[in-house]
């Protein structure tokens, strides 16, 4: 898979940068990290302009966001709630909203360009909870145009390491996320605790 995209980026440049980040940004797997470091170092050729690259995959990108934003949306609580029927549990649906309701503008932000593998649910999340869709918009568009600077400039600085940059910043990524995981599960542990009994 990979390889077919990072053809298809030589055979039909932008066009193809625009599809693959607006495609992934929906939900779908895709190894769109590498695809822009790679886009950055032919732009380090002079095969791609710089800034232009960035604007495409940014917009790109945020294309793809809105989408997920609007299917969740006006699709995201139906499916919720058949979803909850079919497995006879009535709160199922409520309890999804409420905790997407909880969403702030920096997770929006952050699940842009650090904790990548997160954007299409935090997208479809934000989309169930009525977040306001200017302010989706605003946090969306600052974090892709800060990602695709990123990772598109890194790819531009170190044009000959590319393969090393990519492997690096996907494990970051993950270990970050596992972090982030283990914080929360801690967390919820510590909350269960009883509280300890007043000294008599």
């Amino acid at each position: 898979m990979s390889e077919q995209i990072l053809a298809a980026l030589a055979r039909y440049g932008l066009p193809a940068l625009f599809a693959v980040v607006t495609i992934a940004s929906v939900g779908v797997p895709l190894p769109v990290t590498l695809l822009m470091i790679v886009a950055g170092s032919l732009a380090a050729q002079n095969i791609l302009n710089l800034w232009i690259t960035i604007a495409v995959a940014t917009v790109g990108s945020s294309a793809g966001d809105q989408l997920g934003y609007a299917i969740g949306r006006f699709g995201g609580k139906t499916l919720a709630a058949k979803l909850a029927r079919i497995i006879n549990k009535s709160s199922a649906a409520a309890d999804l909203e409420t905790r997407a309701g909880k969403l702030e503008g920096l997770s929006i932000f952050l699940t842009r360009w650090l904790f990548t593998p997160l954007g299409p649910w935090v997208n479809f999340a934000s989309g169930m909870a009525n977040f306001s869709w200017f302010r989706f918009t605003v946090w969306d568009f600052a974090g892709e145009l800060l990602g695709a600077a990123l990772y598109i400039g890194l790819g531009y600085i170190f044009s000959d390491r590319v393969q090393a940059i990519a492997e690096f910043l996907g494990n970051l990524t993950w270990a970050l996320l596992g972090l982030l995981l283990a914080g929360f599960l801690g967390w919820k542990l510590f909350k269960r605790q009883p509280a300890a009994a007043p000294a008599r």
